[in-house]
């Protein structure tokens, strides 16, 4: 069974910075792995990616810059190191495992396994 586990969110002030983790438990091939991010009456969007073997990566454009996605395949765990923090990073963000390309459409319907998100709040 896959489990996958978020870790890292916090309150932060603005220009702050943070790092999520996200480690994946139960997997038995490489997977695409993203984050998402959801805020308060909003839908969910994804923020970054990264192939199955860590060639690619794609960021959205709220983030190009100031986040950056990394993974360490030996240990199945998801990095997402958050530098410039805005209040409008507030959100909760979500980790996710599945067969999806990594490219410029978010495809979120191809991500099959979910963590259960981790908060973050920038306060200004």
């Amino acid at each position: 069974q896959v489990q996958v586990v978020e870790s890292g969110g916090g309150l932060v002030q603005a220009g702050g910075s943070l790092r999520l983790s996200c480690t994946a438990s139960g997997l038995t091939f490489a997977l695409a792995m993203g984050w998402f991010r959801q805020a308060p009456g909003k839908e969910r969007e994804r923020v970054s990616c990264i192939s199955r073997y860590g060639l690619s990566t794609y960021y959205a454009d709220s983030v190009k810059g100031r986040f950056t996605i990394s993974r360490d395949s030996a240990k199945n765990t998801l990095y997402l190191q958050m530098n410039s923090l805005k209040p409008d990073d507030t959100a909760i963000y979500y980790c996710a495992a599945g067969l999806a390309a990594c490219d410029s459409n978010p495809r979120i319907d191809e991500y099959e396994y979910w963590g259960q998100g981790t908060q973050v709040t920038v306060s200004s």
